[in-house]
């Protein structure tokens, strides 16, 4: 029911954005949630929405911006006078206003900077200051702070005085006259207490928190962990300055997650995430020709190893209609095996010191699986190949056995490579996401072939 409702919203304003009434458009948008309106001023020409967001207060701009891509906030900036864009600027939330100020070049800074405040100014150039993947890059300003000595009714009147944004105001951070962080109260503290009572009477003294120079991830990861709104984010001298809110986490964790899926396949990571509609076909072909043609060269070798054997292979055709299987089975054992070594890696089950022991698990674990795959090959190839004319020399049980275990050979080589592979990348301070899919097939295809016409000359030839 309610998607019916929002769809049937969705249609009216789009009726009256056709018919430019901005008046109406604008009466329908205020009732709407910032993110929706963010989407549909996509579609507004550069007139329409000069005529629209004004007609918004500062706050509910500030929002809606803060809902905006980064090309459309650029957009906004070309759009809108510098005095004006300055009020939006002024109301976004701090990450996404010290984002936008780094994606703006050096003559548009100068432009905007005159008509900022100077709480702003300097807040926007302190969060820009830091590199990006920090915490610092992702904190936010927005917090309240109280010390440990006020009563409870006076860190009611700090946290007025604050004026937090209404996702901000459920941790309240206790500090002293220097910013030194002490711990924390929640707004449910707070509430509950008595108003002569003291803050230091309820404080939460145990707490986590990030460093600003840690890594985002990290930062994320913490969040995740303790199932956090908010992590205070400190200085070298424990100082608070600044938190990173939960849904910048989610956010950190999707870019992450996506950078790990687009290295795992073999696609080279875009600096901005990229929508796949909006990415043209050259954008789409350069982040992926770089690993396929890299990746195609390697597996010259292949066709090298095949080349050499390729008088036993004339002799005996039934070699070659299994080759696929082989190379599949070892591409899946290994693919297996290094996305659960890379996962196990990602979530700090497992480290690199461990390699040994790891290995020697996947080893098992493969011998396990050969065994299994090999009976099925072992059946698959009588099945299909019991017409075959072999030549009357050869045994096609004999033949059976020798491919089902050059199979279950490949199947342990492939689980160790796969596991190793990342591993590796690791020990040496690259991501393991790198050495997964097309990496680990590419080579275990060489490893199979090499297998698979050893076993056959050794048992066969």
């Amino acid at each position: 029911m309610e998607n019916i409702v929002k769809d049937q919203r969705h249609s009216i304003v789009r009726g009256l954005i056709e018919a430019d009434e901005m008046e109406a458009l604008g009466a329908i948008l205020k009732k709407m949630p910032a993110v929706e309106i963010a989407d549909l001023i996509k579609e507004l020409s550069e007139d329409q929405i000069k005529k629209l967001l004004p007609g918004f207060s500062d706050e509910d701009i500030g929002y809606i911006a803060s809902n905006m891509e980064m090309e459309q906030l650029v957009e906004l900036f070309d759009i809108f006078d510098r005095q004006f864009f300055a009020r939006i600027f002024t109301n976004m939330s701090s990450d996404i206003r010290a984002d936008l100020y780094q994606e703006l070049d050096k003559d548009q800074q100068l432009e905007l900077l005159p008509f900022l405040d100077k709480k702003t100014r300097e807040n926007v150039i302190f969060l820009s200051s830091f590199p990006e993947e920090t915490a610092g890059s992702i904190m936010i300003t927005d917090f309240a702070t109280v010390r440990a000595d006020m009563t409870v009714n006076q860190a009611i009147d700090k946290i007025r005085q604050d004026a937090p944004s209404k996702k901000m105001i459920y941790y309240v951070y206790v500090v002293d006259g220097n910013m030194k962080m002490k711990g924390f109260v929640t707004l449910k503290d707070i509430i509950m207490a008595q108003p002569d009572s003291h803050v230091n009477d309820i404080i939460h003294s145990d707490f986590v928190w990030a460093d600003v120079k840690e890594d985002r991830e990290s930062v994320a990861g913490k969040i995740e962990k303790y199932d956090m709104v908010a992590i205070p984010v400190l200085n070298a001298h424990r100082q608070l300055a600044g938190i990173v809110r939960h849904d910048e986490a989610i956010d950190v964790i999707r870019a992450e997650h996506t950078e790990d899926l687009e290295k795992f396949m073999g696609i080279l990571h875009a600096p901005e995430d990229l929508n796949y509609v909006e990415t043209s076909v050259l954008g789409h072909f350069r982040k992926r020709i770089v690993w396929l043609s890299s990746l195609a060269i390697i597996g010259i070798i292949s066709g090298m190893i095949i080349h050499h054997y390729e008088e036993a292979m004339a002799s005996l055709i039934i070699l070659a209609l299994y080759m696929p299987m082989i190379a599949d089975t070892g591409g899946n054992a290994g693919s297996q095996a290094a996305t659960m070594v890379i996962r196990a890696l990602a979530l700090g089950q497992i480290t690199v010191r461990s390699w040994f022991k790891i290995l020697f698990k996947e080893a098992r674990i493969a011998f396990l699986l050969s065994l299994v795959l090999g009976v099925i090959a072992f059946g698959k190839i009588l099945f299909l190949s019991w017409e075959t004319e072999v030549p009357p020399e050869y045994s096609l049980l004999f033949i059976a056995f020798a491919i089902s275990v050059a199979l279950s050979l490949q199947v342990i080589s492939s689980t160790v490579v796969g596991a190793g592979l990342p591993l590796l990348v690791k020990r040496f301070g690259g991501d393991p996401a790198v050495a997964a899919s097309p990496a680990i097939t590419t080579l275990v295809d060489i490893t199979g072939l090499l297998i698979y016409f050893g076993v056959a000359t050794l048992f066969i030839f």
